[in-house]
């Protein structure tokens, strides 16, 4: 199939519309073909003068479905054919009928995703640099995450994730928005490799558009299961210590919950009791844990460091070997590996005395910190 390009003075909607008309009939015979074109092109030249913008993106949309559906149909052609499509919302009369457009180009891009899902999202960008309208780009974006979930395509949109704050700065969108377009990217990062730490802040922020008024009552129950994700996130975490899930309300509401009222269990004891209080859980629920993919020995590990951060923040700054041995459940010859484990992990910061056997605490991560402190915290241990 050649490449269109426009070598003539015609205007580009008009040689798309012409090209693909041309494609359109192209084994049906001059005899039909030729009068069909030329319908097609009298259409879209009435459409162009009198600014009819959104009537000429039905018109070759309709058309553009023979490269989208076209398995050999090269990538360049239909690029070049959806390009000038998405330019017409330069052209549109009013914010209105670009947004219209827009959703045009959205729902045929969304149709049929895992055929060449890269191309389409890299147009859906395209498309989202010539909206002139804040709401517009929030719409595209959001169509271009669900493009990327359903056409397998998570690479293509994970980069723009760390820009998520400035774009929802920028497009000024209300919480009910917000919440939709975070929960988007948590359903995209759940499973891509490696994004585990991504996938536990997203969680959070999604959870923290709920803020329990009376606007969230009837939304706050659909957020139960992210809810427990980002909770089992937390406890699976070998880097993660401390979070603000136990004051969000959305959290909050699995304490009454008759399934997940365990899970909210597990995260009380992980951030305010010690191990002792995991280990009685952990025989009357081993099978919940299992079904969670915990594994116990790691919770283990991760309880007695959180139970270390409890101890403390309970001391005046001297804790006694005594105290870390019956609260981490370990032998005195154990005490300095778990000290040097919580240094290595930047939630500690201590000196031990070990003539004394004392561990002389200078800094300590806090288990709930408000976002001032998380950032205080984060330059103290780099």
């Amino acid at each position: 199939m050649a490449t269109i390009v426009n070598t003539t003075e015609e205007e580009p909607t008009l040689a798309v519309v012409r090209s693909t008309a041309q494609l359109a009939w192209a084994d049906a015979g001059a005899e039909v073909a030729d009068p069909e074109v030329a319908r097609l092109c009298a259409e879209a030249q009435q459409h162009a003068l009198a600014g009819r913008w959104l009537d000429m993106a039905s018109l070759m949309l309709a058309n553009a479905d023979l490269l989208l559906l076209a398995p050999t149909a090269p990538d360049k052609d239909l690029e070049c054919v959806l390009t000038v499509i998405c330019n017409l919302v330069t052209k549109a009369g009013s914010e209105d009928e670009a947004l219209e457009i827009a959703r045009l180009i959205c729902a045929k891009l969304a149709h049929q995703p895992g055929d060449k899902p890269t191309l389409r999202i890299k147009v859906l960008f395209s498309l989202y640099n010539l909206l002139p309208s804040l709401s517009g780009k929030a719409l595209v974006y959001r169509k271009a995450l669900e493009l990327a979930a359903a056409g397998k395509a998570a690479d293509c949109v994970v980069p723009t994730f760390k820009n998520i704050d400035a774009f929802v700065a920028y497009w000024g969108i209300g919480k009910p928005e917000q919440r939709d377009l975070f929960l988007a990217v948590t359903r995209i990062l759940k499973d891509h490799k490696g994004m585990t730490k991504e996938y536990f802040k997203f969680l959070n922020k999604y959870l923290a558009t709920f803020d329990g008024s009376a606007d969230d009552a009837d939304a706050i129950g659909a957020a139960k299961e992210e809810a427990a994700a980002a909770i089992i996130e937390f406890v699976k975490s070998s880097d993660l210590y401390q979070c603000d899930l136990l004051d969000m309300p959305a959290v909050a509401q699995l304490e009454k919950d008759e399934k997940y009222q365990p899970v909210y269990e597990l995260l009380k004891i992980f951030l305010t009791q010690r191990l002792d209080s995991y280990l009685a859980f952990q025989t009357a629920n081993s099978s919940l844990l299992q079904g969670y993919g915990l594994v116990h020995e790691e919770c283990i590990t991760k309880m007695r460091l959180m139970s270390l951060l409890d101890l403390s923040g309970h001391c005046s700054g001297e804790i006694p070997y005594s105290a870390i041995t019956k609260a981490l459940e370990i032998n005195d010859d154990e005490v300095e590996y778990w000290i040097v484990k919580a240094i290595s992990s930047k939630i500690l910061d201590c000196k031990v005395d070990q003539l004394n056997q004392l561990v002389i605490v200078r800094y300590f991560m806090s288990t709930r910190l408000s976002w001032s402190m998380l950032q205080c915290y984060a330059f103290l241990f780099g």
